[in-house]
């Protein structure tokens, strides 16, 4: 009897605990997951928390936190003290993710971008605009604090002669001590002005090595350019300098973009090349740095970010969003910094399966408004791959060749087959090995190579105040 009595009380104390008056004696203080429960019920919406973010998690006036007739700014309301946000799926529900700064969701996207819209209408009001935020955008990569280039001579591997086309690698320092490394892909014989590409890698697996950025690279050359590809800071022969972990340093992303910049100032100073033709394109955190280039560099004439145009997302390296340059401007993002190219020509490539997939729709025709305030509207271009996902693909390529041809004079019809196809196959895949420019062992790297993270900051005027985690 004694068992079945505690049984009891305790069942009936459960009952009424649960349904207790919640009063301001303990703040409205609730579960954020009851709350939440009614947010399902006030808005008819799902809410998953399929990661479990709200476990154990309590609001002081949670339920007085929900805005009726508002979801949004009930559930920022709710999530925002746990540092905590919501991501809008296509089937209409909602998922609960910590926040990050360089990602929101979609329909956060299309918001900011319907209200950067109503900040101009015409051209002078776009160009103030503009001159704001490359203003900002130099300041906030440090380059305004930059060292100048040192006067030493670049190291140049010999050439590797192939079917139209020769390959050499580069070691340019771009800052005292610091080299970016790279090839150079020319045509074959190079005797006339040929345009430059610049080709900043992204993080795909094996860097600037893999066969993709090779064929991309050598066709290009084979069709009449100039091609630079060259590693991301402390990644590829970077490491040589600099370790792994420095690549999420924020001081990455300058020093990348300051390669991109420094080696198009040598390369306008080679005899062969015609400084009126310049183009850049690069996938991923290559696609970032092409914006970044695009939009700071005048020099250039042509651009192709491929899958990295994104309203809503902002690139999850400190290498690309590491200096707060999406603050510029009291806010901006990539779609915005993709329309800086405005009005000259540009192709934005595009897939299904990443945060690219609402280009079509959003963000290009956003960017679309921006030249046609030029008249240009047909100087913009979107490739989209809706079953495809986030790569450098062959079919992204393929759209590549014949933007880039178009609008740098080159000839598409030099790596045509005889069925009328561009035929990658001409190309030859060098070991990884062929591609450095210090050595297999580094025998080559130079003895004034900076290895001091701390002192690059110091370059710039700045102190390394990057927290590491310790691995155990």
């Amino acid at each position: 009897m004694m068992k079945i009595k505690i049984y009891i009380a305790v069942f009936f104390f459960g009952v009424t605990f649960a349904n207790a008056q919640i009063t301001s004696d303990e703040n409205f203080r609730k579960p954020v997951s009851e709350t939440l429960k009614k947010i399902e019920t006030v808005f008819h919406v799902t809410i998953n928390d399929d990661r479990g973010l709200l476990k154990g998690k309590e609001l002081d006036y949670a339920d007085w936190r929900i805005e009726p007739g508002n979801l949004a700014i009930s559930l920022t309301n709710i999530l925002a003290p746990f540092e905590l946000m919501y991501f809008k799926q296509p089937d209409e529900t909602y998922i609960i993710r910590k926040y990050e700064n360089h990602k929101v969701s979609v329909d956060k996207g299309r918001e900011r971008l319907d209200y950067l819209t109503t900040l101009y209408s015409n051209v002078s009001e776009w160009e103030t605009r503009k001159k704001e935020i490359k203003a900002c955008m130099i300041t906030s990569f440090g380059l305004d604090k930059a060292p100048p280039m040192p006067k030493s001579k670049p190291i140049l591997t010999p050439k590797r002669i192939y079917k139209d086309y020769s390959i050499e690698n580069i070691g340019l320092e771009i800052l005292p001590g610091v080299y970016a490394t790279g090839s150079i892909y020319k045509p074959y014989p190079l005797n006339k002005k040929a345009p430059v590409i610049l080709t900043p890698d992204g993080h795909f697996g094996d860097g600037r090595y893999r066969k993709d950025e090779q064929y991309r690279c050598a066709i290009m050359a084979k069709m009449g350019a100039i091609v630079v590809s060259y590693d991301l800071f402390a990644w590829g022969e970077s490491l040589l300098q600099f370790p792994e972990q420095t690549h999420r340093n924020s001081i990455a992303s300058t020093v990348q973009v300051l390669s991109g910049i420094r080696l198009l100032d040598y390369l306008s100073t080679q005899k062969n090349v015609d400084m009126s033709r310049v183009g850049v394109t690069g996938g991923s955190g290559g696609g970032s740095h092409t914006m970044f280039l695009a939009a700071l560099d005048d020099r250039i004439t042509v651009s192709a970010p491929v899958v990295m145009v994104s309203s809503h997302f902002s690139g999850g390296c400190p290498c690309e969003s590491g200096r707060g340059i999406h603050l510029c401007g009291n806010g901006t993002n990539n779609a915005e910094i993709s329309a800086m190219m405005a009005p000259k020509p540009q192709l934005i490539v595009s897939d299904g399966k990443d945060w690219t997939l609402a280009v079509p729709e959003l963000e290009f025709p956003f960017i679309q408004r921006t030249y046609e305030l030029y008249g240009k509207k047909d100087l913009v271009e979107n490739a989209h791959f809706a079953k495809e996902g986030h790569d450098f693909g062959v079919s992204k390529r393929m759209a590549l060749y014949p933007f880039m041809a178009k609008y740098l004079g080159l000839d598409l019809n030099k790596v045509k087959n005889a069925k009328g196809e561009i035929d990658e196959s001409t190309c030859v895949i060098e070991p990884y090995d062929k591609l450095y420019v210090f050595g297999n062992k580094a025998e080559n790297l130079p003895k004034n190579a900076l290895k001091d993270i701390d002192k690059l900051y110091e370059m710039f005027g700045e102190k390394n105040n990057k927290l590491y985690e310790v691995k155990k």
